[in-house]
């Protein structure tokens, strides 16, 4: 086997000198933001995706070496390390292979072939492998033995086949060579369960459904793992066997072991055999290692597809430091008001009744207006959950009666503003404020900056996943996690004015050092340089060395401590001031000067071209955010409602979600569209968050509008007609997700063909593409 750092770097397409290094700082210590950002030199340049690829792979073959290591000290314990056994265990690449290997070793509990063995029974079975020309019957009468609980021939033949069935259960080779058959030829299957299929409707398209297990998709994969949880689905995967055929299984494994029906007196009793090894040992391991893999690659595209969309949120333009009024919309209980200034700072709260039982319109819109007035507001956020409609109305009408105040409303995702309200954070900031109050304020901050406001809630209850409920929480909080630090530290944090969660993100710090860090600042004042970081309790050098470059003090002692320059790195710039024979004010911003620099000539052992070049940049642009520049959709006038959508219309909207089936757009009425894969571009598609990411604001045709089902078929293809309107009788769905498709007029769903799956056609219907949205959209 190679090195594990060559392995890695085979598998990146790096030098190994890279990986070596990589991991030397991470066993160090160093976290991935620190090292892509510092430590270039070392590393070669990997940036923070193939860092976090390189630290899970480290992860993976530091198990499984570990691992290797235990199986070879328990076979020699047993004195059955042979030379070929050990020479294969060592070059299993992965755990599948090396637990197939070490199966016929592993302990386990006494079994039938174990039985049969102790009573002697072995000796039978090899004779009847070995000459097929000997009668069944006749052999065993010499093995019957009441002693040792042989009652008969056929309890004796029985014994025989446990030991051959365990045998041939356990050999590793043909194992292996079947779970590659069943991979590239095995056919999911799903079936519903009869008592099942009414409440069940939902999972309807798989009610007679089969598919290649290699191309079933991550997000169908899930809709039928959840069916089978819910007891709706019974899940089998097998080859097809072409009728009056023997199973193609079982014609490997009597290949494999020299079995051959030619009519002699053992083969039928050997051809039982065969089939026994397929149906009880193997079939079934095999087919829970496969439906495993399966699951474990879903969760594994559905976790990637979170952290795109989470990443994409996070770093989603701030509208900056403008005083915000953050509405948290509700009926009977009212409409909660928060305004915040442009830092971030609560200011004043209130709740209005615009809506009924009150229906005080008016007086709601002069308390909002009141509001504006007296703190300077320029934004209204607007929660986009239950009465986000009815609120929107009113302050539209707000607008229209009071233009002066030059207002402008954007409609924000109010996904985790429960949970936050509710949080130990959300008390320890607000403990005075009532719960239902604190979910405007943090509508209103994560309009000013969704980063800051966002790092408050756990990442899975933000609401951009992809069956997020269905897939292993600790697998799913660490991805996530590990976008939220990576997104944080990318953006860097002003350190006078961050809150403990979202220090707590940032490279080397934790919730203590961060809430020791706030402590600090509260009894001291504002920090001044980043040099008295090393005054806080418990925050010593190594902590300071891996923090200090991403926290940002703005007016403080120097200039640099605002920018991403790492202190370590200061006296290259004090380099470039004494040969520039400049002031570092006037440097800072002059970008003909900075360009006109050779990196090379600032170099010395510590810190190389890649640094310095970094150095200039930022000396270019201190403290430069990476995230885009704030725009909001225009909605068009007049479409406010299901109803006021069209056909053909052509509208911008917001994109909410990218799912791997394609993306959810907001238009403006309350109820996320869908722009199918296939109709995301005039190109084929394979990944949807290629074309488009969460936040981005796009041009979209209404294709198809199904009133009743409250469903929006989009397309971003403009030159294409758009469909007719779908009838508008039938059940509402109050839903705010794409409900199940259902049939129309009363009449049964038909039977799937087999040569339809449910994966929609380019040309596909809006129903098409809602019924298999469905299921990841509940996610």
């Amino acid at each position: 086997m190679l090195p594990i750092s060559q392995r890695i770097a085979d598998e990146l397409q790096v030098r190994e000198a890279q990986v070596a290094a990589a991991v030397a700082l991470l066993d160090e210590g160093s976290t991935v933001p620190f090292i892509a950002r510092y430590r270039k030199e070392a590393t070669g340049g990997l940036d923070d995706t193939q860092l976090r690829n390189l630290e899970e792979r480290l992860g993976y073959l530091r198990e499984l070496e570990d691992r290797r290591k235990t199986i070879l000290a328990s076979i020699a314990e047993q004195g059955k390390l042979m030379p070929e056994l050990e020479r294969q265990i060592k070059q299993a690449d992965t755990k599948t292979r090396l637990e197939d290997l070490y199966l016929p070793y592993k302990t386990k509990r006494r079994t039938k072939a174990q039985i049969a063995r102790e009573a002697g029974l072995e000796p039978l079975a090899d004779l009847l492998l070995g000459d097929p020309s000997k009668a069944p019957e006749a052999e065993a009468a010499a093995f019957i033995d009441t002693d040792k609980g042989v009652a008969d021939a056929k309890a004796a033949l029985d014994g025989a086949r446990h030991i051959l069935v365990e045998r041939f259960g356990e050999d590793a080779e043909l194992v292996g060579r079947l779970r590659t058959t069943m991979a590239e030829k095995g056919k999911v299957s799903s079936k519903v369960i009869e008592e099942k299929r009414a409440e069940g409707a939902k999972f309807s398209d798989y009610f007679d459904f089969d598919e290649p297990w290699a191309k079933v998709p991550s997000h169908r994969a899930l809709a039928l793992f959840r069916g089978r949880a819910q007891g709706v689905l019974d899940l089998s995967l097998d080859l097809e066997v072409p009728e009056g055929e023997k199973h193609p299984a079982e014609r490997t494994i009597s290949a494999h072991t020299g079995i051959h029906d030619q009519g002699r007196p053992a083969d039928k009793w050997l051809s039982d055999v065969v089939r026994w090894t397929w149906k009880l040992k193997i079939g079934p391991h095999i087919e829970t290692d496969l439906m495993g893999s399966l699951r474990e690659k879903a969760e594994d595209e559905a976790i990637r597809v979170f952290a795109r969309n989470l990443h994409d949120l996070l770093l989603a333009a701030p509208a900056g430091m403008r005083a915000t009024i953050g509405l948290d919309p509700g009926i009977r209980t009212g409409v909660k008001v928060a305004v915040v200034d442009a830092t971030g700072k609560l200011v004043e709260t209130t709740t209005i009744y615009p809506h009924q039982p009150r229906n005080d319109w008016d007086g709601s819109i002069a308390a909002i207006a009141a509001l504006a007035v007296r703190h300077k507001a320029e934004l209204v956020a607007i929660g986009n959950g239950t009465a986000s409609r009815e609120t929107d109305k009113l302050v539209a009408d707000l607008f229209k009666r009071h233009p002066e105040l030059k207002l402008s409303k954007i409609m924000v995702s109010e996904a985790g503003a429960s949970v936050y309200s509710a949080s130990e954070t959300a008390a320890l900031e607000f403990p005075q404020l009532d719960v239902s109050l604190r979910g405007a304020v943090s509508i209103a901050r994560r309009l000013q900056d969704p980063l800051a406001e966002l790092v408050k809630i756990e990442p899975k209850s933000i609401g951009v996943g992809q069956y997020q409920h269905d897939v292993a929480p600790q697998k799913l909080a660490k991805s996530l996690d590990a976008v939220v630090e990576d997104c944080v530290n990318a953006v860097g944090v002003d350190l006078n004015t961050a809150s403990i969660p979202l220090l707590t993100r940032v490279s080397g710090l934790n919730e203590t050092i961060a809430r020791n860090i706030v402590e600090y600042r509260d009894a001291n004042g504002a920090f001044r340089s980043r040099k008295q970081l090393l005054e806080v309790p418990r925050l010593g050098p190594k902590t300071f060395e891996q923090a200090a470059g991403f926290l940002r003090i703005q007016g403080g002692e120097t200039p640099l401590d605002a920018s991403s320059v790492h202190p370590e790195a200061y006296p290259v710039v004090q380099r470039i001031l004494k040969t520039s024979g400049r002031e570092l004010g006037s440097v800072i911003g002059d970008a003909r000067f900075l360009r006109s620099l050779s990196p090379e000539a600032f170099t010395d052992e510590r810190f190389g071209v890649p640094t310095v070049e970094d150095i200039l940049k930022e000396l270019e642009k201190p403290g430069r955010d990476p995230r885009p520049e704030f725009k909001t959709a225009e909605f068009k006038e007049g479409v406010n409602e299901l109803k006021d959508l069209q056909p053909g219309m052509v509208l911008e909207g917001v994109v909410t979600n990218v799912t791997a089936f394609g993306a959810f757009v907001d238009v403006g009425v309350h109820q996320d569209g869908l722009v199918h894969i296939s109709q995301l571009a005039n190109t084929f598609v394979k990944d949807p968050h290629a074309v488009v990411k969460a936040g981005d604001i796009v041009k979209v045709k209404v294709q198809e509008v199904d009133i009743p089902r409250k469903r929006i078929g989009l397309t971003m293809r403009l030159g294409e007609p758009a469909a007719r309107p779908a009838p508008q009788q039938g059940p509402r769905e109050e839903r705010r997700g794409p409900p199940p498709a259902k049939p129309q007029g009363g009449r049964p769903a038909p039977k799937p063909q087999p040569a339809k799956k449910p994966e929609p056609a380019a040309d596909g219907t809006l129903a098409d593409a809602f019924a298999r949205a469905l299921a990841a959209r509940k996610g």
